[in-house]
């Protein structure tokens, strides 16, 4: 699982002192473990999908907040929260291109909007960006 090897490169973060891995590592495993406790309320467990859309989550929230310095002239902060995004970038799928999104598209019988929807987060779930998946929809 993607939450194992969080765990063990956080343990060499920690015994190398990189502060920088060691915060990113930090807070995915924090997420992760509110998740877990959320879901296990609900009598659920949760898996590699969720983890890829909490480091999903955060990837975001990492370039928001670089968009933040950068716009404040921290260049030093932004550069560190670069750093952490790439340290985790690492942990997500391959996304599919438009082109690949498209060519699954046209090999749909059924080309509704929902059914397309449905179809790819079904089965691409993580592996995808579902606004992606509309806007090649629109332009078919």
């Amino acid at each position: 699982m993607i939450i194992d090897e969080i765990k063990k490169q956080n343990m060499i973060a920690l015994k190398e002192k990189d502060t920088n891995a060691r915060s990113i590592y930090s807070i995915l495993m924090s997420k992760y473990m509110a998740q877990t406790i959320e879901a296990r309320a609900k009598g659920e467990e949760i898996g590699d999908v969720e983890m890829v859309k909490i480091i999903q989550k955060t990837i975001k929230e990492l370039t928001e907040e670089a968009e933040n310095y950068n716009k404040v002239g921290n260049a030093i902060e932004r550069d560190n929260i670069l750093a952490q995004k790439s340290i985790i970038e690492k942990y997500l799928p391959s996304m599919l291109s438009e082109e690949e999104i498209r060519k699954i598209i046209e090999g749909l019988e059924d080309k509704t909007v929902p059914s397309v929807m449905r179809y790819f987060k079904t089965n691409y779930n993580g592996k995808c960006e579902m606004k992606t998946v509309s806007d090649v929809l629109k332009s078919i």
